[in-house]
């Protein structure tokens, strides 16, 4: 990927089993289970690569969002990117934190008020 690049997309859903089944059903995918501090996290792989990732909501955004995928984008400094965002009319809704082995990431909101993760990947 490159810096700008949408890179990653995720299912946020408050049934992450009835999402397994319908994309599994559908599309064909292999759905593993990452454990994680918070609970756990689903990849849903093609061929063994993953694709994408499912997980449950509840608790995570504000009660009566519906279901949704939600994408990152890959940017070469977190940090900075996120300063960026709030010098140009954003919001950073969570401040850049690591997930170990994944990379560094922060949730924003553009200055339309469209949700969008940022994220620097580990290498």
């Amino acid at each position: 990927m490159a810096h700008g690049a949408f890179m990653w997309n995720e299912l946020m859903t408050a049934d992450v089993e009835k999402a397994k089944s319908f994309y599994g059903k559908t599309l064909g995918w292999a759905i593993e289970e990452m454990k994680m501090p918070e609970g756990s996290y689903w990849l849903a792989k093609v061929s063994g690569t993953p694709v994408a990732g499912m997980m449950n909501m509840t608790g995570m955004v504000p009660a009566g969002t519906p279901p949704h995928w939600f994408s990152y984008v890959e940017v070469d400094d977190v940090d900075r990117r996120a300063k960026d965002a709030e010098a140009n009319g954003g919001k950073v809704h969570r401040a850049p934190f690591d997930i170990p082995d994944v990379g560094r990431i922060a949730i924003i909101e553009d200055a339309t008020g469209a949700m969008v993760g940022l994220m620097t990947p580990k290498r």
